[in-house]
């Protein structure tokens, strides 16, 4: 498996170029996990920051979009190959830092199972 294809979607997902996935619902293998915050198709770091909480007590995680397993538009949900506790023990996602370092998706990339090149 090429090192890059967490960062693109899988081709079975269901994702169609242009479409908006912030506001749709994140369900991980065993359960509701949160909502899409921001969705990105950057080219080879593709990804999503979900915010996992309620009002103020959320967190703010980033999963790469190799993660999802299918996109359901009609309910506005996306389904993910990982449990509840993966994505809440994931990095918390820092906007400050992604802007500003160049590998800072690495750490992702690792915690998710596969390095970046």
């Amino acid at each position: 498996m090429v090192s890059d294809e967490i960062w693109e979607y899988r081709p079975t997902a269901g994702y169609r170029a242009g479409v908006d996935l912030v506001g749709y619902r994140v369900e991980a293998t065993d359960g509701h996990i949160g909502k899409i915050d921001k969705h990105s198709d950057a080219v080879g770091a593709a990804h999503l920051v979900v915010d996992t909480g309620v009002w103020i007590f959320g967190r703010h995680v980033l999963l790469p979009v190799g993660t999802i397993e299918r996109i359901d538009a009609t309910t506005e949900t996306v389904y993910v190959a990982r449990t509840q506790d993966q994505i809440r023990s994931a990095p918390e996602y820092d906007a400050a830092k992604h802007a500003g370092e160049p590998s800072y998706l690495e750490q992702f990339a690792r915690y998710y199972g596969q390095p970046r090149m």
